[in-house]
């Protein structure tokens, strides 16, 4: 039998569950299926510019047009929001492309069937304290990298940085400090030396002056420098066996994220600030604007794949990956077109 105490921290509980749900903008009524067409979609880090269509398409409208309810729920780290998927918890993921290719040799289908982006909108950080010892990747060696989970897209990709630069990744220790306030107050803190995290944290740490910008990735050309191509990452994927049982509902999904994929190339950052929920200014109106500023590069405009950014994917994960360095990867079966290009 509950105590009394035990009974109202449920309550609390399950009324913090309900309002969770309402501020991601959905119903907590979303059954385990698209009946009635209510779909449920696990984010990465709902705040998170890299992520930011998801959010924008709900702010804009474009689900409801298309005759889909979506309830976005969010987790810190892409890694979580992928086991939300595979344990069939929601329909689809907003997270890193990069996970399908993991997921695969695991014997699991996922498929991207939007890619939002073409390069990783990651950027390495260095504390103000460490920046004299942290120069580069090959300075790795011996320090504590912040990543937003283990497993994550930052892991994979601070790890392939490190191997890439003569660092093995045993040699170097990654802290799941997430994004936001846990991840500026670990570099505050000292606990770790530099770390990897996206926007509008960085644009925080830079107005903070807690670090400097080690490398970026932001765009196109910093994928290319760092990686050695386009690396498609933000992305909306789902099982593939799902995805062909309920392709109507995907088309519509899909035209409504490209719709906003659009909107924003023809706005400006002011303007996409200016229909985000008011909360994910933390750090104001400007910062948030020039932070959403410094990611739109890395933002397709049609959802379409580029052409060889799987190929990029591939290279990067089996650099350090043991899982996938001696896999056979379909990458064909990572990635569908064919709602976008309808």
């Amino acid at each position: 039998m509950r105590t009394p105490l035990k009974l109202s921290a449920a309550v609390a509980a399950a009324a913090l569950a309900l309002t969770t749900l309402t501020a991601c903008g959905g119903s907590s009524a979303a059954g385990p299926d698209d009946k009635n067409g209510k779909i449920k979609i696990m984010v990465g880090g709902l705040d998170k510019v890299i992520y930011l269509p998801a959010r924008l398409t709900q702010q804009l409208g474009y689900f409801e047009d298309e005759g889909v309810h979506v309830t976005l729920l969010t987790e810190p780290a892409g890694v979580q929001a992928t086991t939300s998927l595979v344990s069939g918890d929601v329909q689809g993921v907003v997270g890193f492309y990069d996970h399908t290719l993991d997921l695969q040799v695991k014997g699991k289908q996922v498929e991207s069937v939007v890619q939002l982006a073409h390069a990783p909108g990651e950027v390495e950080v260095v504390s103000r304290k460490a920046a004299g010892d942290l120069t580069s990747a090959k300075d790795f060696k011996g320090k504590k990298l912040g990543v937003t989970g283990l497993g994550s897209s930052t892991d994979f990709l601070t790890k392939y940085l490190a191997v890439k630069n003569g660092v093995q990744t045993n040699e170097f220790t990654p802290v799941a400090v997430g994004a936001g306030q846990t991840f500026l107050s670990a570099l505050q803190q000292g606990s770790i030396q530099g770390g990897m995290t996206t926007d509008p944290t960085v644009a925080q740490i830079l107005d903070k002056k807690l670090g400097t910008v080690l490398i970026d990735m932001r765009t196109p050309e910093g994928s290319q420098k760092a990686l050695g191509g386009p690396y498609p990452s933000s992305s909306l994927y789902m099982n593939t066996d799902w995805v062909n049982s309920h392709k109507a509902t995907v088309r519509k999904l899909a035209r409504a994220l490209v719709k906003t994929l659009k909107w924003m190339s023809t706005h400006t950052p002011e303007q996409i600030a200016a229909k985000m929920p008011s909360d994910y200014a933390q750090g104001g109106k400007e910062l948030y604007a020039q932070a959403i500023k410094d990611t739109l590069p890395m933002f397709t405009e049609d959802g379409v794949m580029p052409a060889d950014g799987p190929a990029t994917v591939e290279r990067v994960l089996k650099a350090f990956n043991p899982n996938l360095k001696n896999a056979t990867v379909d990458l064909k079966k990572t990635y569908t077109t064919e709602f976008v290009k309808k």
